[in-house]
């Protein structure tokens, strides 16, 4: 591979950018950044060419709890930086670490521990997901550690993230009259509705309040009801909300998960909600500090069928949109440029020039091929 300076230039046959249909194309990598994106002939000999190969941006995981058996819920920020490792690896080059209900003050040191994390670019930031969250639709949350919110305990959370919070998921029927909402968002971080018994005009109330991301769509809040519509059609039908999709084909069927593509106002993003149990095979396990059990790479509450994240990789949950029949540019903003967008991530998500140099390449049936961070190859691919 021959460089110039510290410049690649790299021509594929497939390049998906914004607001172009998918086809033959090149960019000009300087350093951490992308310095020039162009469609058709490349202006001159690149030094990498990529005929049969597809490349995308980097994914942009904004609801992980981690992978290759370590967690995000943790004090001992080796064991984050390993989910994180794991997680490049398969594409995704930006990750919002998210944590699991835990006691206040414990929470507040991982969250602390993370904000480092942050801080020194390995993360994107920080979701909490809980512990403002329903009773009635906990999920795989510990119940004696949900809280209703108040000024005090919210304050103590995001003052530990150190400005990293990205993103809190809250039951906005906990929060009457949504001060507490409007606290997290004046703070920078984005409200996400989740775990939530909310009816259709609570979380309308909501929405105008300015929460903006619905966590899991469909899981975790009462299903669509003709007659008690509920949380979930609120969510889908303003454009201000984008709804994040676990397309693991266990969380939601694989049509349903494509149809919520395809419908959603304000778009869709694909996220895993990955344990540490992604990428290591079946057994025991645990999220938070309760115990999972995962057969056929399924994971569950021990002894219970209550589902307790994924073993999903941002890939595979390309994989399985594509294979859905979503077209591969909408599933490609859905897996970078919305959830960026969404979480304020202004310099990734997209091939545009002064973006970072974060893309993944992949081979003309879309296996994983390549990722690069930084402008800097993580895997190298193979000449295609």
């Amino acid at each position: 591979m021959t460089v110039t300076g510290t410049q690649l230039l790299l021509a594929a046959g497939t390049l998906v950018v914004p607001d172009t249909a998918p086809g033959p194309g090149w960019l000009l990598v300087s350093g951490e950044h992308i310095a020039q994106v162009g469609t058709g002939q490349p202006p001159r000999q690149p030094d990498l060419e990529l005929p049969s190969s597809v490349v995308v941006p980097g994914f942009v995981d904004t609801h992980v709890h981690g992978g290759g058996g370590t967690s995000f819920s943790t004090t001992q920020a080796g064991e984050a930086e390993s989910a994180v490792r794991f997680h490049l690896e398969h594409g995704t080059t930006s990750m919002v670490a998210s944590l699991v209900s835990a006691p206040l003050e414990q929470l507040a040191r991982q969250v602390q521990v993370l904000a480092g994390l942050v801080e020194s670019g390995i993360l994107a930031g920080i979701h909490l997901e809980g512990p403002w969250l329903s009773p009635q639709f906990k999920g795989a949350h510990d119940p004696g550690c949900l809280l209703r919110p108040e000024p005090a305990a919210v304050t103590r959370l995001l003052e530990a993230g150190r400005g990293s919070v990205r993103m809190v998921t809250l039951a906005p029927e906990l929060d009457p009259d949504l001060a507490n909402l409007r606290r997290i968002t004046e703070s920078g971080a984005v409200v996400a509705i989740g775990h939530t018994a909310a009816d259709f005009d609570t979380t309308r109330r909501a929405i105008d309040a300015g929460a903006t991301v619905a966590t899991h769509l469909f899981n975790a809040m009462p299903p669509l009801h003709h007659r008690e519509p509920g949380a979930a059609l609120a969510l889908l039908q303003d454009p201000r909300v984008a709804v994040e999709l676990i397309v693991d084909g266990v969380h939601l069927h694989p049509r349903v998960a494509a149809w919520a593509m395809r419908t959603a106002a304000g778009g869709s993003t694909l996220v895993t909600d990955a344990t540490s149990a992604a990428g290591k095979p079946d057994g025991h396990y645990q999220l938070g500090g309760l115990d999972v059990e995962v057969r056929d790479g399924i994971a569950t509450l021990a002894g219970s069928d209550v589902i307790a994240g994924s073993t999903l990789t941002m890939h595979q949950a390309l994989l399985r949109a594509v294979g859905e029949g979503v077209p591969l540019a909408d599933v490609v903003r859905s897996s970078s440029a919305i959830p960026a967008a969404k979480l304020g991530l202004g310099d990734v998500g997209r091939l545009e020039p002064g973006l970072l140099a974060n893309l993944v390449v992949l081979d003309a049936d879309l296996a994983l091929g390549g990722v690069m961070l930084r402008g800097s190859w993580v895997t190298p691919p193979a000449r295609t």
